[in-house]
């Protein structure tokens, strides 16, 4: 039964590590169905808007889930099996997705404005 709690937490470590990374890389799926009709200046300034409601929007989650781990740790939340505290994992995900948001606003805003696309 530990195992299945293991299993979880390292699926949950793997997956917020990996997200800064993949955005800073820019390897999140984009499809771009409207690029052909609309100008180069356009698609710019969509792909800015889009970058910094991504960043802002993730910023504000992970501080709603670093006060929810806060929360756990100090009720003494721990997991059913192994008694392993829950709130530090979820402290883990706020802090990657925080990571994530400053990655989104500094390289993939770096990306959309000063990078040429071949």
């Amino acid at each position: 039964h530990g195992g299945t709690e293991l299993t979880e937490i390292g699926l949950a470590v793997m997956v917020f590590a990996a997200m800064p990374v993949v955005t800073w890389r820019g390897g999140h799926i984009v499809v771009d169905l409207l690029d052909r009709f609309l100008g180069s200046r356009v698609v710019k300034v969509l792909a800015l808007l889009a970058a910094l409601v991504m960043s802002s929007s993730l910023y504000f989650l992970a501080l709603r889930i670093f006060e929810l781990g806060e929360r756990s740790i100090r009720r003494g939340v721990v997991t059913e099996f192994l008694a392993m505290p829950s709130g530090y994992v979820v402290q883990y995900i706020a802090i990657m997705s925080w990571a994530t948001a400053f990655g989104m606003i500094t390289y993939g805003v770096y990306r959309i404005l000063f990078q040429n696309k071949a």
